[in-house]
């Protein structure tokens, strides 16, 4: 059963013009040059509701597989240095949610 990993990422105030800038040009580059993409279903910015956030949605084919995609990642040096070091002080707060599919209707 697949699982998806739904994770929203909370600006500081005033800073996700920034935020989104840095991670179009630096942070997104980074994820594709590193094969860290391949889970990736797609990027959101929230228009309404709780504004200033940056939403990603991943699909996974199990705990396992999305354990060591993080894991990867994070070992990714390029990635670290290069935006993470420079984005996460931008923000306020990361929530992730962990999702499977209800056993009706579509599922990306």
């Amino acid at each position: 059963m697949a699982l998806y990993e739904l994770r929203t990422y909370t600006f500081n105030e005033g800073k996700m013009n920034e935020g989104v800038a840095l991670y179009k040009d630096v942070g997104f580059p980074a994820v594709q040059k590193g094969g860290h993409d391949r889970y990736l279903l797609g990027y959101f910015l929230s228009e309404s509701g709780s504004i200033g956030q940056l939403v990603h949605l991943w699909k996974f084919t199990d705990d396992a597989e999305r354990k060591a995609h993080w894991a990867a990642v994070v070992a990714d040096k390029n990635f670290m240095d290069t935006f993470a070091a420079k984005f996460r002080p931008m923000l306020s707060g990361q929530e992730s949610k962990l999702l499977t599919a209800a056993p009706w209707g579509p599922h990306p």
